[in-house]
């Protein structure tokens, strides 16, 4: 037993980027504008949401909490990789390390679902017009949202309490920006069947399930938008959706490639860089997108700042 607790280890070696030489300074200045204007654009769609009446409405309020998911998710890794671009690589605590990836997973989970419940917004707005206001109370607002946080914390628990009973006593170098799943399993001492159990059943209703909704939702939109008479119809029930298509096939596309996607050892680099794409613009990405395509904020950006 002794024996065990010498080769424990208690800390990881992030590396991050590596040595970035005279780069360092610009590459630092670069994440931090981004970060920093990924926070504030999603800020402020969250006090847009909240203060502007005519936003008073399901979208907007399902696109406020995924604007917390992006600020939430975003302020967990960017500091770790601000700090290590700095550094040159530091150590982490093996406890800070699976606690970064549990908050991860959390804004992951919801975000998942929060597209899908968006989704189903279109649908009943489209497909179901007579009935969408008895249908999207701010009751059952509530109750979705609730659902999703409720959901995110639950699911990314369970894989934390497993990933907390992990033994790790050999190497302890992570070739990464921040903590994540696989080189966390990859170090392990220990059976990691119960993680990846774990991980792989969890799939399916937090990642596979709402990707399968918001598809099948989608199809029947295009349906009942094929059958509208008139053209301009038919383009002002589509352009309600855009937004929300280019969010999904954007999150969706980034989040197969790093974590669907088997890793191979030649393509260390294409992960981190995916990874940035995924913690760093996407944040960015989603506002802007509703903002730029949505002429209901843009009118009150203007009411409000102007």
């Amino acid at each position: 037993m002794d024996k065990s607790n010498e080769s424990t280890i208690t800390e990881f070696l992030l590396l991050g980027f590596g040595d970035l030489h005279n780069f360092k300074i610009l590459v630092f200045t670069l994440i931090l504008i981004v970060h920093v204007a990924a926070l504030m654009a999603n800020a402020l769609v969250i006090v847009l949401v909240g203060v502007t009446p005519s936003l008073h409405s399901p979208m907007y309020f399902f696109l406020s909490q995924l604007s917390l998911c992006e600020i939430l998710f975003t302020s967990n890794v960017v500091p770790t990789m601000l700090w290590l671009i700095l550094v040159g690589g530091g150590p982490v605590s093996v406890a800070r390390c699976i606690s970064q990836l549990y908050f991860l997973a959390v804004p992951t989970v919801a975000q998942c679902l929060l597209l899908a419940a968006m989704s189903f917004d279109r649908y009943v707005a489209i497909c179901r017009p007579l009935h969408y206001v008895t249908i999207m109370t701010f009751t059952h607002q509530l109750l979705i949202v609730t659902s999703c946080w409720s959901l995110g914390f639950i699911f990314s628990l369970f894989v934390y309490i497993f990933l907390s009973k992990l033994h790790f006593c050999g190497p302890n170098t992570i070739n990464h920006v921040y903590c994540d799943i696989a080189p966390l399993l990859q170090l392990s001492c220990s059976s990691t069947s119960s993680v990846e159990l774990a991980t792989a059943v969890e799939t399916f209703p937090v990642v596979l399930s709402p990707f399968m909704f918001i598809v099948a939702t989608y199809i029947s939109i295009i349906r009942t938008i094929l059958h509208i008479p008139s053209t301009t119809g038919r383009h002002k029930a589509f352009s309600t959706c855009s937004s929300h298509l280019i969010i999904v096939c954007t999150y969706y596309g980034t989040l197969s490639s790093i974590y669907i996607v088997p890793p191979r050892d030649n393509s260390i680099n294409l992960n981190k860089g995916l990874s940035v794409l995924y913690t760093l613009v996407t944040p960015l990405f989603n506002p802007l997108v509703y903002s730029l395509r949505n002429q209901d904020i843009i009118n009150a950006i203007v009411k409000n700042l102007g």
